[in-house]
């Protein structure tokens, strides 16, 4: 009888912590491979349909050693899930099923083969999540309604105030349903071998379950570690245990910048609101762009052409940390991209913009102060056109100088620089500085000592 109450109460505290025991079939991750440090991510969204219209995790395990080759070390995958059929929009972020993969991109045992190789090249993986709302043909809404927001007429409604008329808002005061949410998230660390999420509208999911889900998560991943990123930008997300957040106001403070219609100071402005009270092992996500950016314009359209794009992308990624790649800005593409459909992308086109985001996430890499909470020690352009920001972690120390307008610039060099030789860390001469330096249009520099 002792024994049969031992195991009674062992099922009781295994379905109370939310996650399922282990999968003793589990996918191994690979000898040697650990998850980066957060302050050393360079994240490269993959958006699957950019890569073939079928069977896509094969086709984005065929472009892994040109993805591993830009330099970065995460992918973040959008979502996998079979996307509903009831009020379709064909968007994936309407989820029919937590535990199961698109037919369109392949199959799980192909997301597994995914994961491997990138595991196998120093590349951790995080899938999207979508914890706010399901389909309308998710079972769940079948089995659970009382999993979901209703009307005063018991009807499941839409989340509030959005026009997402394809998903049902889920119901966070429903204990059984945050633990399905738990177990569904639980089961592609453990059985997958993920190294985290990305969780879609973060901020509209409350925090407590967040702080409950990702203690959970991190328990099912040891001895591994995890990279938890927030779509949102509520500075609560990092006390439930998210790694990072979204450093939205930073992406349209450089959209303002590079149009003209805002200073060059509103950058170092923004940098300074974003990370106010942040612990130095937490991050913001600095972007150009990223998927929901993309279906409005390029990063060439927005930013005023490709020199300006990768100014834009300088001043945004070398002052802070938190770098991310979206799958076709190194091509250069010029249009919009509708995630919702397949849209093709040339991934030969532009080699020389390639080669120079692959020198520029090269030297992020090799410089811990770029992409730390070290000291950012701004200068002042008296015609607010160039940012000039010295960047000082320790032994390390890069200055930034980028000329955000399209037209020449010159401006003062700070003191401790001036009169010195500097290298040129983009491409790898010696610089003889004095006292100023002139910009070209859309120029940059980052100096090393």
């Amino acid at each position: 009888m002792k024994k049969i109450f031992l195991v009674l109460m062992l099922g009781l505290l295994v379905a109370a912590a939310g996650c399922k025991p282990k999968n003793h079939n589990a996918v191994p991750v690979a000898d040697g491979f650990n998850v980066p440090e957060v302050a050393d991510v360079v994240l490269y969204q993959v958006n699957p349909r950019v890569f073939a219209p079928s069977n896509s995790f094969q086709a984005i395990i065929d472009r892994l050693d040109s993805i591993e080759d830009l330099g970065v070390n995460m992918l973040w995958i959008m979502p996998i899930y079979p996307i509903g059929e009831v009020k379709s929009k064909n968007s994936p972020y309407s989820v029919k099923d937590y535990k199961a993969v698109a037919p369109e991109y392949g199959t799980v045992d192909d997301l597994r083969m995914l994961v491997e190789s990138c595991h196998e090249r120093g590349m951790g993986v995080i899938l999207d999540w979508v914890a706010n709302h399901t389909a309308w043909d998710n079972v769940w809404v079948a089995e659970h309604p009382e999993w979901y927001t209703q009307d005063k007429d018991g009807n499941i409604i839409y989340p509030p105030g959005t026009d997402w008329t394809d998903v049902a808002d889920l119901n966070y005061d429903n204990k059984d349903m945050r633990a399905a949410m738990i177990d569904a998230m639980c089961y592609w660390v453990d059985s997958v071998g993920v190294d985290g999420f990305r969780c879609d509208v973060a901020d509209e999911v409350p925090l407590d379950f967040w702080n409950d889900c990702i203690k959970k998560l991190r328990e099912t991943a040891q001895p591994r570690g995890l990279i938890m990123l927030a779509e949102g930008s509520n500075p609560e997300n990092f006390k439930a245990g998210f790694d990072l957040n979204y450093a939205w106001e930073f992406m349209g403070a450089i959209a303002d910048v590079m149009k003209g219609d805002a200073k060059v100071g509103k950058l170092v402005e923004v940098d300074k609101h974003e990370y106010k009270d942040l612990d130095r092992n937490k991050f913001k996500l600095r972007f150009t762009t990223n998927h929901d950016e993309a279906t409005k314009a390029s990063p060439i359209t927005l930013y005023g052409g490709a020199k300006a794009s990768m100014a834009a992308f300088v001043a945004t990624t070398m002052l802070h940390g938190g770098m991310l790649i979206y799958g076709s800005q190194e091509v250069g593409y010029p249009e919009t991209i509708n995630f919702f459909h397949y849209v093709p992308v040339d991934w030969n086109a532009n080699s020389a913009m390639r080669e120079e985001y692959k020198k520029l996430v090269a030297i992020y890499n090799e410089h811990p102060a770029l992409r730390s909470s070290g000291k950012v020690v701004p200068f002042d352009d008296d015609e607010n056109n160039v940012l000039c920001v010295d960047r000082v972690l320790n032994n390390d120390n890069v200055l930034v100088i980028v000329n955000v307008r399209n037209d020449a610039h010159r401006i003062n060099i700070p003191p401790m620089w001036q009169n010195r030789t500097a290298n040129n860390l983009v491409t790898g001469e010696q610089i003889d500085l004095r006292t100023t330096v002139t910009l070209q249009p859309y120029q940059y520099l980052l100096l090393g000592k």
